[in-house]
């Protein structure tokens, strides 16, 4: 079909129509090149299997690691933990507790400041300093990140990326690190669950109730027909239909 340039000018409306229409066609491919093409942080994964990640967070203290690591042990139970590189220095024997006993260990970084305010490469420098500390210490070399404070920009996504980290967040938030009460937490997380869920705790001496409310919060999930897995098994067994985006 051949368009006369020349008669559309004349039907000046037309005209600006069809521009208006390529200009939005072009905008929508950029937008839909960005959303679909860059990393993304993950909050769970899609799937019909009853299968949850159980999270910590560990940035310091160790007053109630101990307690929790026997938890779950006692219950069979493989977690992941997003501890932060100096805290693995300052308490190594726990930091290879947490390998030795089966968890997998990730990273929460080496400071704890928001990554999504901060430069791709102070980001870099971040995590590099981090994976060193804890490689160190367990012999693992984290393939996970949590940013502290669950915060990042497309820019510190991109940056955790070219590293070969992916950016695990959460969609079931238990947060204990307000010490809402024992039961609180059990319920809060309890209303939430669902399959392929990335439950959010602390294992850090800030949350005083998270060791008291686990057995039971396990013992529930349990009677609810789920098995626990950790975040790579999650993502490796557990996302037949996708993964979520947080």
């Amino acid at each position: 079909m051949i368009i006369s340039l020349h008669r559309l000018f004349h039907h000046r409306n037309i005209f600006y129509s069809i521009i208006g229409l390529f200009a939005i066609s072009a905008m929508y491919v950029q937008v839909a090149d960005v959303i679909s093409g860059g990393p993304i942080a993950i909050a769970g994964t899609r799937t019909d299997q009853k299968v949850v990640a159980l999270t910590f967070d560990h940035s310091w203290g160790n007053k109630f690691t101990p307690s929790i690591l026997d938890t779950l042990q006692k219950n069979d139970i493989h977690s992941t933990f997003f501890i932060m590189g100096p805290w693995s220095q300052k308490f190594p024997e726990v930091a290879k507790r947490i390998a030795q006993d089966g968890h997998e260990v990730a990273s929460h970084g080496y400071r704890h400041e928001n990554y999504g305010d901060r430069s791709p490469e102070w980001v870099k420098e971040d995590i590099t300093k981090a994976h060193e500390q804890i490689k160190e210490v367990t012999g693992v070399e984290p393939r996970l990140l949590r940013p502290p404070n669950g915060h990042y920009s497309q820019k510190s996504l991109k940056a955790t990326d070219e590293l070969g980290y992916k950016t695990i967040i959460w969609n079931v938030d238990s947060l204990d690190w307000k010490n809402p009460g024992r039961d609180v937490i059990v319920e809060r997380v309890m209303k939430r669950l669902k399959p392929g869920a990335i439950i959010l705790m602390h294992a850090s001496d800030t949350p005083v109730q998270t060791a008291e409310a686990l057995p039971i919060l396990i013992e529930k999930i349990k009677a609810e027909g789920y098995r626990f897995v950790t975040v790579g098994e999650l993502l490796e067994k557990c996302s037949d239909k996708g993964v979520q985006r947080h």
